[in-house]
């Protein structure tokens, strides 16, 4: 038999300390190309890089500059598409928008979402 062993879960509520921003961008009304953007969420999250053991297969892969963005389900008051953007809005990250590319519930916890987001250059 299978003696049991508590594994504490990977993310919790109280590691949620960093603000985003999820962004949509609107079209410009004039003639003219471009447009603003749209907050459309805000959310506290937990920001993971590239861990340091993958540091060369991001290098390889040009995945470098990736975040992954992990909060707490919305359910259906706001769901991440690659339509959206987030801004991470710690000094680190001051200045940079993301676009994401991928966004899917954590199947290990159903109360988290993973935000996978690059650099918009």
């Amino acid at each position: 038999m299978r003696s049991f062993e508590y594994k504490p879960p990977r993310v919790h509520s109280g590691e949620l300390r960093t603000p985003v921003n999820f962004y949509e961008f609107t079209a410009n009304d004039g003639p003219l190309p471009g447009g603003g953007k749209q907050k459309v969420f805000t959310a506290w999250a937990k920001i993971d890089t590239v861990w340091l053991r993958d540091v060369e297969r991001a290098k390889a892969n040009g995945t470098l500059s990736d975040i992954t963005v992990i909060i707490r389900d919305p359910q259906e008051e706001f769901i991440p598409t690659n339509l959206h953007y987030v801004e991470v809005d710690a000094p680190e990250y001051r200045g940079l928008l993301y676009n994401i590319k991928q966004a899917q519930p954590d199947l290990q916890n159903k109360d988290f979402i993973n935000v996978i987001a690059e650099v918009v250059r």
